[in-house]
Parts: C-alpha cells; structure tokens; sequence
C-alpha cells in the first residue's frame, strides 16, 4: 500500500501531485499539484471508504471541479513470488466527463508504479491487474482490455 499512499511514490506515480489524505473512513483526500500557472490546484478529491493496509484502499473519486464521484479501488495480494495489484475503478455516472481521462491515466499509473516498486528496492516485484467496471462504455471497455493485455 506504501507505494499508493507515500508521498515519494505519489510524486512519482500521479505526475508531480501530492496526496493529502485522513486515512479513516470518511476522511478526505485529495491530489494537489501545480497548476499550468504553477499555482496549487486539486486535480482529484473524495473521501476514504476503506484503508486497510496493507491490503485495500478504497476511495471515492472526482476530478477537478467535477461533483461526479466515482469509485477507486486498490487490493493487494502477496502471491508467491509478486504481488498482486488489483485496480478496480467503478460507480460511473453515465455522463460523467472524467471517464475517459481516467481511462487513459490508470494504465500510465500502474506503469509507473511498477518502475517505482522494481525488484531490489522492496520485497517483492509487483504484478498488475487492471478491471475497469463500466456497462455504460463497452467500446472503451475493450480498448482498455487491449492496451493492458487483460
């Protein structure tokens, strides 16, 4: 979960942004980065759901001046030789404007966090798993499916 949640790896993985986050049930979070002024701006918020490490992190998610939450989960199973990184993104609206950038940015994060978590720096490799829970998009759906080979 350390590489979710740290502020070394948030910087890494979320493009400079830092999260700010309560880590209790209903507590707030948010990514805070510069802005294109390079003035502080909130590019995602929500809420903390669930936050048991090291195994799941669940938030809910909007971004930007959006008021459509969505839902972000993050599971972590050690397995035999890796861990496993489940990232489950769901609870769309049908016209939420976020979905495709969202779309575009998880598979960037999770390579991300692979480069920043490689073997040697901690225990255990990682091995991602990517589910995109969406009825709404099935075109997207199956983009996604293709450019992360699940």
């Amino acid at each position: 979960m350390e590489g979710f949640v740290s502020r070394e790896s948030n910087r890494i993985i979320f493009a400079g942004a830092e999260l700010q986050a309560d880590f209790k049930p209903g507590g707030l979070l948010a990514w805070v980065g510069a802005g294109p002024d390079g003035k502080p701006m909130t590019y995602v918020r929500g809420k903390v759901l669930r936050f048991e490490p090291p195994k799941v992190f669940q938030y809910t998610f909007a971004m930007g001046q959006n008021d459509k939450a969505s839902r972000a989960t993050i599971e972590l199973v050690p397995e035999t030789e890796a861990t496993k990184v489940t990232v489950t993104h769901d609870e769309w609206a049908e016209d939420d404007p976020t979905y495709s950038a969202c779309a575009d940015g998880w598979p960037r994060i999770l390579s991300r966090l692979k480069r920043c978590l490689r073997p040697g720096r901690h225990s255990s490799p990682i091995d991602t798993r990517w589910e995109w829970s969406e009825i709404f998009r099935p075109a997207v759906c199956a983009k996604l499916a293709r450019d992360t080979g699940n």
